[in-house]
């Protein structure tokens, strides 16, 4: 059996529990539990907004900003090949 069939069992288990199904209608419960899922998206958002201030600061280009310099570079020769036939 893989992890995944085995995660989904013991899952099933837990949510089986009387116990758990009782913490599950505690609205007091089921906020921390909402709010612990949001944790990961908060940290990650968290990070990327400090790593742009970072950058700001040092006066360095994002991955993000290098890609979008990447992709008007290429247009731009795209627009030169169509004006230009000895570019082609």
């Amino acid at each position: 059996m893989g992890i995944k069939e085995e995660m989904m069992k013991r899952g099933m288990q837990v949510m089986s529990d009387p116990r758990v199904g009782k913490l599950l209608q505690n609205p007091q419960f089921m906020k921390l539990l909402m709010a612990l899922m949001q944790v990961p998206g908060k940290v990650n958002s968290f990070t990327n907004e400090q790593a742009k201030l970072l950058a700001t600061t040092l006066r360095l280009a994002t991955a993000e900003e290098v890609k979008e310099l990447e992709r008007r570079v290429k247009k731009l020769e795209r627009e030169l090949a169509k004006h230009d036939p000895s570019r082609r």
